[in-house]
């Protein structure tokens, strides 16, 4: 651990509420004391570090309830296309990178947006214009579809005989030709013909993504999908490589992926597996107060509603506003769902379950209530991520349960996507009733958070914009969306740290206390002193982990 560090001149938020105080004292990786300036001096050696907030916010590190760094770190070493403004800046970014890179068999990447092209579905051809005979494999920004050139659907053998996968669609046209996006499981059949990064490669995209996260304050985080998925292999091998070595040193919880696909007589056989993989891992820890564990089960029970994978209650709706014969799948059936929930449970894993559509998250919340009983939820804290469509009948069960709301806040606005692609498919009732922050708090659920990165941002505090304001940030076209369902700032906070420390099991961290482990974020200004509307404008300038200063603006 670094020598001792005070940080003062700033407003201390503990986790929980604003205090009074003003500055924090580490010494020996933990908080020695909270209080003013000249309490915190006091309270470590003369020699100590000291830096000054100058007036921002002191708060415990944030910890990002679900991301996915393999995936985020090596897109920004690859073709990314997350920051681009319209289709034309896409396509321009992809033909710059291609000529960058005159010699790859493959161009690989990811972070297109949906609402850049009509109907969320960009077409092959337009990659053949921009890198003609290249095979380019795009995964979305959702990472539920991805965009392919006609050469990469010739080397995949995708044609118009080509059948669908069972747990997703090859868009086509209406004469059954394949147009260029894969959605869902239709993914992976590109997955032996897709170049194969080597084990180096996903640590230094591992290495990448943590630099990354902690530029934002982030201190710790639960990778929501440790296996093979979506043309990404398992890459726990990467993550043990870069413990044992000392390149990582980031806490992070794993959550081992669920793969699809097996019926009730296999559940004993697939949570055999699980296990093995959890014991193979163990707890890898490092002199740099690194940890890596993988103690949770990711379930993917939906999808997203835009291309009509979410699961729901309902059906969705036609261009007409009529019912069509479709409410989304389940990826897994409500038996086979209940069953591996319990197995799972039994054997100590937390439930890291994905659920967008309120059919999912019934069917969810179901097997939950059966994993209940071979395990206390307060042990294992099971969550639900996302949790878009909620059923307000289903809010109460949510609490009486004990499950966590593991929420993806900066989507909970009005966009280009919610309303191009989303409204007219789910109609004006449920689109209102999307995310609702508030209901889920007042009813006593408890909340954490997590950015779904490379979905979207990991700054956090453009994420606790959206959530006291329900609206986008710097965004005036569009009213906030919801009525009610913002929560305070303390609230959502609060839920991206002492609520995200709760979930991803990091209990000595998340608040700052004497004696807890001295993880901190420093952001530029006083959020407490801002308009709600100026929030998105707060930038972390100071990273702390374990006493030792991980990141400086």
């Amino acid at each position: 651990m670094d020598s001792d560090l005070i940080v003062l001149g700033g407003r201390v938020f503990d986790g929980i509420r604003l205090t009074p105080a003003t500055a924090v004292a580490v010494s020996g990786g933990v908080v020695v004391a909270v209080g003013t300036d000249d309490e915190a001096t006091a309270a470590v050696a003369p020699g100590a570090a000291r830096i000054d907030a100058g007036g921002g916010l002191i708060g415990p590190g944030f910890l990002d309830a679900h991301c996915h760094p393999p995936q985020g770190g090596r897109e920004r070493l690859t073709c990314d296309l997350t920051d681009a403004t319209d289709a034309a800046d896409t396509l321009a970014r992809v033909a710059a990178y291609a000529a960058a890179h005159p010699d790859d068999e493959w161009i690989v990447g990811g972070g297109w947006h949906m609402p850049h092209f009509e109907g969320g579905l960009p077409r092959a051809e337009l990659l053949e214009q921009v890198a003609p005979g290249r095979k380019i494999y795009l995964v979305n920004a959702d990472h539920h579809g991805a965009w392919v050139s006609p050469a990469a659907l010739a080397a995949a053998g995708i044609d118009r005989a080509f059948p669908d996968p069972a747990d997703g669609h090859i868009d086509r046209d209406a004469s059954g030709v394949p147009t260029g996006t894969l959605q869902e499981g239709a993914m992976d059949i590109l997955a032996d013909v897709l170049p194969v990064p080597s084990e180096q490669d996903w640590v230094d995209a591992l290495v990448e993504a943590e630099r990354y996260l902690r530029s934002f304050g982030i201190t710790g985080w639960q990778d929501a999908i440790v296996g093979s998925y979506a043309g990404v292999p398992d890459v726990t091998d990467a993550y043990l490589r870069g413990y044992d070595s000392g390149a990582l040193t980031g806490r992070v919880t794993g959550a081992l992926w669920l793969p699809r696909g097996f019926g009730l007589d296999e559940v004993p056989d697939v949570v055999a597996r699980l296990v093995a993989q959890r014991e193979r891992i163990g707890l890898r820890s490092n002199e740099g107060g690194g940890t890596f564990r993988a103690t949770t089960v990711k379930i993917m029970q939906d999808g997203v509603p835009e291309s009509r994978t979410a699961a729901l209650k309902q059906p969705y709706l036609d261009p007409h506003g009529h019912p069509t014969d479709t409410s989304g799948p389940s990826h897994f059936a409500p038996e086979v769902l209940d069953a591996v929930a319990v197995a799972l449970a039994r054997e100590g894993f937390q439930l890291h379950i994905h659920t967008i559509g309120d059919r999912a998250i019934a069917e969810a919340l179901h097997a939950v209530g059966l994993a209940n009983a071979e395990q206390p939820i307060d042990r294992l804290r099971h969550h639900f991520a996302h949790v878009q469509q909620v059923d307000p009948a289903d809010i109460a069960t949510m609490a009486a349960l004990g499950v966590t709301a593991n929420l993806q806040a900066l989507w909970a606005c009005n966009s280009d996507q919610m309303t191009d692609l989303n409204l007219p498919l789910v109609g004006q009732e449920r689109f209102s009733q999307q995310y609702p922050f508030a209901s889920m708090a007042r009813a006593g659920v408890r909340l954490a958070m997590g950015s779904d990165w490379p979905v979207s941002t990991p700054d956090p505090w453009q994420a606790i914009a959206v959530a006291v304001t329900r609206m986008e940030p710097g965004e005036t076209r569009f009213p906030p969306l919801g009525s009610g369902e913002e929560l305070t700032l303390e609230q959502a906070l609060s839920a991206y740290t002492a609520g995200s420390a709760r979930v991803t099991h990091h209990d000595d961290a998340g608040t700052i206390r004497v004696g807890a482990r001295a993880d901190l974020a420093v952001a530029d200004k006083d959020p407490f002193a801002l308009a709600a509307t100026a929030l998105g404008t707060v930038r972390n300038v100071l990273t702390v982990s374990a006493g030792r200063v991980v990141y400086s603006a």
